[in-house]
């Protein structure tokens, strides 16, 4: 048994989503598949974004999957760790801006 929720094996597993929904399966790894198609971004500079969601997001999952996507598509580590703090850097700043909401609150309350 796993000391941890996470599973490295799970990731392995993630096209058997479609066992216990088909049709909504299939749509979904289609749409997945789309986004991921070269287009007006290279498929090097999609799989740093998704690099950078997957940790702003905190899915191990993800992570293990555009670390290794990366690597072979030639991303380095250095590229990798700053696309990574821009993904830092934008969630925190996501999270402050909502820091207006609460001061407009406040003032609110106090009036």
């Amino acid at each position: 048994m796993s000391k941890t929720y996470y599973d490295p094996a799970d990731l392995r597993k993630f096209s058997r989503i479609t066992e216990w929904s088909e049709e909504l399966g299939n749509k979904f790894f289609d749409y997945y598949g789309k986004v991921f198609e070269e287009g007006a971004l290279t498929a090097r500079e999609k799989s740093l974004i998704a690099l950078a969601v997957a940790h702003t997001e905190q899915c191990p999952y993800c992570i293990d999957a555009y670390t290794k996507d990366g690597l072979q598509r030639g991303i380095t580590k250095e590229e990798m760790m700053e696309a990574i703090h821009v993904g830092a850097a934008i969630k925190s700043g996501a999270t402050l801006v909502h820091g207006v909401q609460m001061m407009n609150k406040v003032n609110k309350l106090e009036m």
